[in-house]
């Protein structure tokens, strides 16, 4: 329950009391969320108060109770502070001077370096498909446009796109068959690993319409990913590969620094 007085310490409003820690209405307003009605707004800060309360009692608690620990906790929270300010200090230099520019030279180069920790762990395909309703107008057209594959066939089936439930016919880039299983639930009563090895043209109707797919390219897991495909992940793994290089760097600098100004000496 909220304490029924309230008392004034250097004009703030003190709310709670716990031994000679205070807690004061300033300390709740900063975190108090906006448009509570009055109820709300009552409980939340009632609730908050029990809850501060409580740690106040177990840290005086702890503070009698681990008195001959003092100084290793001390000096656990000298070293907190001394790594949270390292760190921060660290993230302000990496954001000011890092180069996050990664050109497709240096993507080649770590990807042929290190191609075996690019291993699938997922069957990938290159594909195109068509999804159509059974009451469509001239599906044969379709089915004609599909097969032809080539440019003007693809342009024509794109320019018919709102007669379709969905289509893909970008088979230049590797997607996951799992992406594609879900958008094709006929897949399933298909064995992926025959029906990947197949990579024919498929024709399938079931209640709601006609899928036709057509596979052009398969890699199973355990093959080594794409360049195309890892890219994201090499991007990530070059621009940490920097910062640590940023962050040795910098920790050099200040080394030399610091013994040619005479601010760190060994004796």
């Amino acid at each position: 329950m909220v304490a029924s007085c309230v008392h004034r310490v250097e004009d703030k409003k003190a709310i709670a009391k716990v031994y000679d820690r205070i807690l004061y209405e300033d300390d709740i307003k900063d975190i108090l969320p906006e448009q509570l009605t009055k109820e709300d707004s009552a409980l939340f800060v009632n609730s908050y108060i029990n809850k501060w309360a409580k740690e106040q009692l177990l840290l005086q608690k702890a503070k009698i109770n681990l008195n001959q620990e003092k100084g290793s906790v001390d000096k656990l929270v000298e070293k907190y502070k001394q790594d949270l300010l390292i760190n921060k200090y660290k993230e302000a230099i990496v954001k000011q001077e890092l180069d996050t520019l990664v050109t497709q030279t240096d993507i080649d180069s770590f990807y042929i370096e290190n191609k075996d920790i690019f291993r699938l762990n997922e069957e990938l395909v290159k594909l195109r498909y068509i999804y159509f309703g059974k009451d469509i107008l001239n599906p044969k057209e379709f089915i004609l446009l599909f097969k032809s594959d080539d440019f003007e066939s693809n342009a024509k089936i794109i320019e018919r796109e709102l007669e379709l439930k969905s289509y893909y016919l970008n088979d230049s880039i590797w997607i996951a068959y799992d992406d594609v299983a879900i958008k094709t639930p006929f897949l399933k009563k298909y064995d992926k690993i025959d029906f990947l090895k197949k990579r024919n043209f498929i024709h399938e109707e079931d209640s709601t319409g006609v899928y036709l797919v057509q596979v052009k390219d398969v890699l199973l897991r355990n093959d080594i990913a794409p360049v195309s495909y890892a890219m994201p992940t090499i991007k990530q793994m070059i621009l940490h590969k920097k910062k640590l290089e940023l962050l040795r760097k910098i920790e050099e600098t200040l080394t030399e620094d610091a013994i040619k100004n005479k601010e760190f000496e060994i004796y």
